[in-house]
Parts: C-alpha cells; structure tokens; sequence
C-alpha cells in the first residue's frame, strides 16, 4: 500500500465507525460500504479496498470497537469466508 499503508488503513476504519455511527444501535454494513467511503476516486477503484477493508474490520474486531458476523452471527475474523457484515461491538 502506499503511505505505508497506514492513511489508507485509518481511513477505512474511520469510515466503518462512522458508517456505524449513523445507523441504528442493531445496524451493520458491508465492508464495500466501508471502501466506498474511503475510496478518494471516482468509478469502481474502491473495490481495490475490499480486502484492506476487510483488514480494518478485523483490527477494530481486535480492538473489541466491532464484530464481523455471518447470518447475524458473530463469526471469527481470521478464518472467515464469503460475504460478512460489520456491527458494533455487542
């Protein structure tokens, strides 16, 4: 990554707590809602920050600020698959 990865990895979990923020206590985004918010382009080049995003949820998860769930059900971060929603910490 460029910057050393750092502004873009702040970026992105900044716009996931802030997303969550302005949703409802229960509410949970995706972490393409996550890369288009931090995305600083125009077009599809946010969905080069999938998987960063996907990085930034699980560093929030570690930092006990969110989950990742699956069916509405936590799941663990390092080995999950497939699509994942983020959610505030319960």
């Amino acid at each position: 990554m460029t910057d050393n990865g750092r502004g873009t990895a702040r970026r992105l979990e900044r716009a996931i707590l802030e997303l969550l923020e302005r949703r409802g206590p229960d509410a949970s985004i995706c972490p393409s809602d996550a890369a288009r918010a931090a995305y600083e382009g125009e077009g599809d080049g946010w969905r080069a920050l999938m998987e960063p995003a996907r990085r930034a949820a699980r560093r929030l998860v570690a930092a006990g600020e969110v989950e990742i769930t699956q069916g509405g059900h936590p799941v663990d971060p390092t080995g999950v698959r497939g699509p994942i929603r983020i959610r505030r910490a319960r």
